[in-house]
């Protein structure tokens, strides 16, 4: 089946284009997509049966491959078909079940899902002949593979397992300052009478504990047990967590080597016609790393699909220093970029939305 794009298409492509896609040949999975996979603008990406513990993370670089990378950094093969545990802070490289043959119009671009980072697993897709991570350029024809490594807690893990999504993009979808104020004086995408949208719409640290019975994250245990990131609801919070009640100065002190989950301060919200993506801050405003998982799919948080904006959770990790974050600290900006066309499903409607409405929230394998 044919898959043709007008040439002066610009957007984030749908779920049912990149179902299409599938149909054409242009997405090749080894088996066929499973419930849920295709998400409203994007795709999960799933394990393959074998994982390489590698020396070191690496680039493949140009005139390379990946697999010629594994075979000279590998230390040895994990049989992920009956499941098997990743340990920390160790590092990992396995062949995902869906390849690609892009056409030269449509480029790719990865990220961790939501649960993954909540969990703290790093985790980036490579492939063949890149220079970077989580970007795969227009025409590239070749596998993917995953790059793991749980930094907090060991993971259980199997063939078919689901750390990170893919999302596919033509032309220039990314709006311009003046067409977000303009988004934004239409939809209101932050709960905020003074916005900041420059670069992109700011969101700030809540560390107030106001509705929250004074609380405002979580810290990770260490030297838990293990978490299967297949089970869902399956552990009790106190085994990996504690809480982290507000101080009256609403201030944080990250500890070097620690994770947290803390919240935006502002409820965001993605119109249907539109996609988001949480971007890198800037390290010269402080020592720390928030939001390993940076997709926001069209309807989340939206009041059409069940949200009434929904705040953002923050994955936190402060690099070689303590640093203090401040309640209403700016941590990070959403970028947003315009749809191809308006998905058949949005977040929050008839898939597996685990975190609509959500305020501070873990993933969805503990228990609240």
């Amino acid at each position: 089946m044919a898959f043709t794009l007008a040439p002066d298409a610009t957007g984030i492509l749908p779920d049912r284009m990149i179902a299409a896609m599938a149909d054409a040949g242009l997405i090749l999975p080894e088996y066929p997509f499973v419930e849920s996979q295709i998400q409203p603008a994007s795709l999960d990406l799933r394990l393959g049966s074998i994982a390489y513990r590698v020396r070191a993370s690496f680039l493949p670089g140009p005139d390379m491959t990946v697999a010629q990378r594994i075979d000279e950094l590998k230390l040895h093969e994990i049989d992920l078909s009956d499941g098997a545990v990743l340990e920390t802070n160790c590092v990992y490289i396995v062949p995902l079940l869906e390849s690609l043959a892009l056409p030269p119009t449509i480029q790719a671009a990865a990220n961790p899902k939501s649960s993954t980072g909540r969990l703290d697993v790093f985790t980036r897709v490579i492939a063949d002949g890149t220079r970077r991570f989580d970007m795969i350029a227009a025409g590239y024809h070749g596998p993917l593979y995953a790059e793991i490594s749980p930094k907090t807690f060991p993971v259980l893990l199997r063939e078919g397992s689901r750390l990170s999504q893919i999302r596919f993009r033509t032309g220039h979808p990314l709006l311009d300052a003046d067409e977000l104020h303009t988004l934004h004086a239409a939809e209101r995408l932050v709960d905020s009478d003074e916005a900041d949208l420059v670069g992109g719409v700011a969101l700030s640290v809540d560390l107030s504990g106001e509705g929250s019975d004074g609380f405002v994250g979580y810290r990770a245990k260490r030297h838990t047990g293990v978490v299967d990131v297949d089970r869902r609801a399956g552990y009790t919070v106190g085994e990996f967590w504690e809480p982290i009640r507000a101080r009256p100065d609403r201030s944080l002190i990250l500890d070097p080597g620690e994770f947290y989950i803390l919240a935006s301060k502002e409820a965001v919200q993605v119109p249907p016609d539109f996609a988001a993506e949480m971007v890198p801050f800037d390290p010269l405003v402080g020592e720390f790393r928030v939001h390993y998982a940076g997709f926001f799919d069209p309807g989340f948080g939206y009041a059409g699909a069940g949200g009434q904006g929904s705040r953002a959770v923050l994955e936190v990790r402060s690099r070689e220093v303590p640093f203090i974050l401040e309640h209403g600290q700016i941590v990070g900006r959403l970028v947003y970029e315009k749809m191809l066309s308006r998905p058949d499903a949005l977040y929050g409607q008839r898939i597996a939305s685990n975190y609509q409405g959500q305020g501070l929230k873990l993933s969805k394998h503990f228990r609240t």
